[in-house]
């Protein structure tokens, strides 16, 4: 690429200390290749082994670090009071993202369609929680992402261990009401949708859950998506209109759910999503022209004429 050198030094910041770690390193060094390959004067940056402070020796930063300190603000944080431009949402949007429940306040304050949740725990009385949501539930840590801790309850007895699961990995736990339909994910680059995936995981899981994010390869990624012309460009704009709620901007993703009935519900927003080759922006993109590595320089891309978040 001949223009690269624009780019400057780029710190290609993957791994950190969060639960998805090992994602972050997958998506990281995939991003860091496609740098390189394009011409750009790009670095591995891991914060668990390098202080934050010796970023100020770089033009600009590519976020691939997934989970707690990397896509809930902290290291958005770092970069704005060392004024490095950075790929992304900013420090409040990346907050409010990472937090599920923030996220759902947000979006039902917007009148935007979310399931039903309550916040729940060891105290909880799991009884009302059944009579007000109904059976099946999904129960999640509030602030993780690749659906770690996440488990389906189906039976009464089963949600008091589900709760302990997700409370390993998190203080803050939610039920939420199981939406049975199609499930879709909506990526964003440049702040507008892409084409929408339809996901089917395999028939022997209960839900697209981490093993099967990562590890398997006999998931159906729909593109089509099976949607009307009219249909998916009504699920585009509900999800560009949650993606603008909560702050989000540059590029992400937004999972969604079209019950048995029609309709559209928002579960989550994910604002520095996968880049592996199991990842879904990726094959969203490609659906409209473009290669993995294109893909990542029009993300670095954003770094040069982003406004202060």
């Amino acid at each position: 690429m001949a223009n690269a050198s624009k780019f400057g030094k780029v710190a290609v910041l993957l791994g950190g200390k969060s639960a998805e770690r090992e994602v972050s390193l997958d998506s990281g060094q995939a991003v860091l290749d496609a740098l390189l390959r394009s011409g750009v004067n790009a670095e591995a940056f891991d914060p668990q082994d390098r202080s934050v402070i010796e970023l100020v020796h770089y033009d600009r930063a590519f976020i691939v670090l997934h989970g707690r300190g990397g896509e809930d603000g902290q290291i958005q944080g770092v970069l704005e009071w060392l004024n490095i431009p950075y790929t992304g949402t900013g420090v409040q949007g990346s907050a409010i993202g990472m937090d599920k429940v923030k996220t759902k306040q947000v979006w039902q304050g917007s009148e935007l369609p979310t399931a039903p949740y309550r916040i729940v725990s060891q105290a909880t009385d799991l009884s009302e929680v059944i009579a007000t949501l109904g059976l099946p539930l999904i129960i999640k840590p509030v602030h993780e992402g690749s659906s770690v801790g996440m488990s389906k309850v189906e039976r009464a007895e089963d949600l008091e261990g589900a709760i302990l699961k997700a409370i390993q990995h998190d203080a803050v736990v939610m039920a939420e009401k199981w939406i049975t339909g199609r499930e879709f994910t909506i990526s964003f680059l440049n702040g507008q949708p892409l084409p929408v995936i339809r996901l089917q995981p395999p028939a022997d899981v209960a839900f697209y859950d981490y093993e099967t994010k990562y590890n398997r390869n006999d998931v159906q990624y729909g593109i089509p998506c099976g949607l009307t012309d009219a249909e998916e460009k009504k699920l585009q704009d509900l999800c560009l209109r949650a993606f603008q709620a909560v702050g989000a901007s540059g590029w992400g993703r937004i999972d969604a759910m079209q019950d048995e009935q029609g309709n559209f519900w928002l579960l989550e927003v994910n604002t520095v999503p996968g880049m592996t080759s199991h990842s879904l922006v990726p094959k969203a993109a490609q659906a409209v022209g473009y290669s993995f590595d294109a893909l990542c320089v029009a993300i670095l891309q954003q770094t040069l004429t982003a406004v202060a978040h």
